[in-house]
Order: structure tokens, then C-alpha cells, then sequence
């Protein structure tokens, strides 16, 4: 176990960060949370602290996903959608991350009642704010809520296409994996429309089905990157192809622990993952519902899994890879990383 002194903790701290995997509404902080919830007493979320730590306690992904919708009840203005922005850009500026690309699921704020061009302008807003107040970088992924089926497909890409903030990059789909099958041509047509306007592939898939979700995501959606994809090593088959492809994978390993995917951080299948040479990334999903943080986790990679400084080194440039930052900012945040694993 590593010591609040350790070098190697110490490396980690300083590591310049990208994070690709991480949703707005799970990113709100604890304090967050607690204000939305007295704001919104009518809301089901406990309004005390100790009260929505036992909340957070989940019993496996689809109590998550209702909690998580839950807590998504509270954000009922564009003023609350720029505040979940900002503050997950300040968390993440604090443990020396560059860049984010930030999971929005505009479907929900829109049965919120709030009106598409709203949510972009907050979200506009936000990106602006987070760059002058904590020198990082925001870039979002709109998604798509898998258990809406074709009316949440239609009504994110509508908002992507007609209404998409400055910052759009990526275009996903979240929710319980085994709602899709009944939706697989209404995901196959947003996704296509969605590509077809230039935003990229980058759905979650593999977290808590096998590995003919990722299939799916691959052949169906046309998948740039797999969110989570930890189920791939059940196919041999599919290892390879994503081994051959270099589709990076955006593992998340607390979030699996926290969810009921991996029955302990020990056994979690990211040092195979990367045994078998596999395109990986680390990330922190939904870090205070699931109580981690993006350093955390390279802190897993550390502690659990025994990496050392050149392997965490190789994970976080892999980030700055996979992303959607522009060939100078990727090139700036590799240079920060080469010249910390070089001293």
C-alpha cells in the first residue's frame, strides 16, 4: 500500500490527466447534490449529508441507474446544467487534468422542461467559464438514455443536430445495456445521423453485458471507443480485433466494483486487459456517487494492480490519444506527461 508520501503517489498527483469518461449528472459533488436537493425538496434525494451517503450505496447497475436518475430529477434549470459543468471542470482541474470529454444526456434536462436552446447555452457558457477559472479544457459527448429507446434516440439527436453546443464532440449511448436489443434500429439511425454530421462513435458497451454488446457497438454504431468494454475478454475473437483496431477502451475499475461488475478491485479484469495489449484508459464515471476521482483511480492502478510510473505514464498518454483534443493540445499535454516520466 502506498504511503500519503510516496513517490509514486506523489507522480500521480502531478500527472497531467485527460478523463474521457465521466457523465454530468454523476460528476456533481456531494455539496452539489445536497443544494439542488434543499432547492428541490419536492425532489426524491435526501436533503441530509449522511442520508445521501447511504443513498450512494448501490445494490447493483440498475438501482444505480435509479438513483442516478433521481439525482438527474434535480437539475431543472439551465443555471443548474452550468454549475454541474463548472464544477466538475474545477474537481478535475485540482487533480492536474488538461481536458475532459463530458457525458451530457440533453434528453433528460429536456423532459426537465427545459427548451433545447437553453441547455446549449448554459453549456456554451460553462465551457468559456471552466477555461478562464480553471485552465481546462471541456469538450462534451451527447447520450443517449438506452432505456427511452427510440424516443430518447430521437429527441438527443435532434438536439445534437439542431441545437449542438460549440464544444460537441461525440455522440453515445448510456442506460442498462439490456434494454437495447428492441431499440437496435433506432440506435443504428441516430448514430448514423450523428456520424454523418461529424461527431464521433463513443458509446458505452461490454460494462454489464458479454461481448455481443461491443460487437454491436462496433459494427452497428460504428464505435471510435468502447465506454467501460471490460466484458471483451469472454471473446477471443473480439480481443484481437480491438488489439488489431486500437479502439481504445474507457475502463472505469472503482465504477465496476461500485456498480456490482467486479466483485472486488483485485479482481478486476484491467491487468489482463492490458496483458493482452489492449487500448486502454482510465477513468472515473460518476467519481463522487461512487466515491473516487480520476487520481483515484490511477491510484487503483498503482496499489491493486502494481503499475509503476512508466505504465501509469502510458495510460494517461493513451487518454491524450483516444481524445478528441485538436493535434497542438494533444501534443502540449503528451509533452507535460513525457517531461514528468522523464524527471
Amino acid at each position: 500500500m502506498l504511503t500519503d508520501t510516496s513517490p509514486l503517489e506523489a507522480f500521480i498527483d502531478a500527472l497531467p490527466k485527460v478523463e474521457l469518461h465521466v457523465h454530468l449528472v454523476g460528476s456533481a459533488s456531494v455539496p452539489t447534490v445536497l443544494e439542488l436537493a434543499r432547492r428541490h425538496p419536492d425532489g426524491p434525494v435526501p436533503a441530509d449529508e449522511r442520508e445521501l451517503r447511504a443513498f450512494y450505496e448501490f445494490r447493483d447497475f440498475p438501482h444505480f441507474a435509479e438513483v442516478y436518475e433521481s439525482v438527474s430529477s434535480l437539475v431543472r434549470t439551465p443555471e443548474d446544467v452550468a454549475t454541474l459543468v463548472l464544477g466538475t471542470a474545477r474537481d478535475l482541474a485540482a487533480q492536474n487534468a488538461r481536458y475532459v470529454e463530458l457525458t451530457v444526456t440533453p434528453y433528460t434536462h429536456q423532459r426537465a422542461g427545459m427548451p433545447m436552446p437553453a441547455i446549449t447555452e448554459a453549456l456554451d457558457h460553462a465551457v468559456r467559464e471552466a477555461r478562464a477559472r480553471h485552465g481546462i479544457r471541456v469538450a462534451y459527448i451527447f447520450d443517449i438514455p438506452g432505456e427511452f429507446g427510440a424516443e430518447g434516440a430521437r429527441g438527443t439527436l435532434d438536439h445534437a443536430l439542431a441545437h449542438p453546443p460549440e464544444a460537441l464532440v461525440g455522440f453515445g449511448l448510456g442506460g442498462i445495456e439490456q434494454c437495447r436489443p428492441p431499440h437496435r434500429d433506432a440506435f443504428r439511425d441516430a448514430f448514423r445521423a450523428a456520424r454523418a454530421a461529424g461527431l464521433r462513435s463513443l458509446p458505452h458497451a461490454g460494462e454489464m453485458t458479454g461481448p455481443e454488446t461491443i460487437w454491436e457497438a462496433l459494427d452497428g454504431l460504428g464505435a471510435e471507443r468502447i465506454g467501460h468494454g471490460t466484458s471483451c475478454l469472454d471473446d477471443p475473437r473480439l480481443v484481437a480485433h480491438l488489439r488489431e483496431t486500437r479502439i481504445p477502451l474507457e475502463v472505469c475499475p472503482t465504477s465496476n466494483l461500485r456498480t456490482g461488475q467486479v466483485a472486488s478491485l483485485a479482481e478486476h479484469p484491467l491487468p489482463r486487459m492490458l496483458e493482452e495489449g489492449l487500448f486502454v484508459t482510465l477513468n472515473s464515471d460518476d467519481p463522487p456517487m461512487f466515491d473516487t476521482t480520476l487520481t483515484g483511480e490511477y491510484r487503483v492502478a498503482a496499489e491493486v494492480f502494481g503499475l509503476g510510473r512508466a505504465d501509469l505514464a502510458a495510460l494517461a498518454r493513451n487518454a491524450v490519444a483516444a481524445s478528441s483534443l485538436d493535434e497542438a493540445g494533444r501534443r502540449a499535454v503528451t509533452a507535460e506527461i513525457d517531461a514528468l516520466a522523464a524527471g
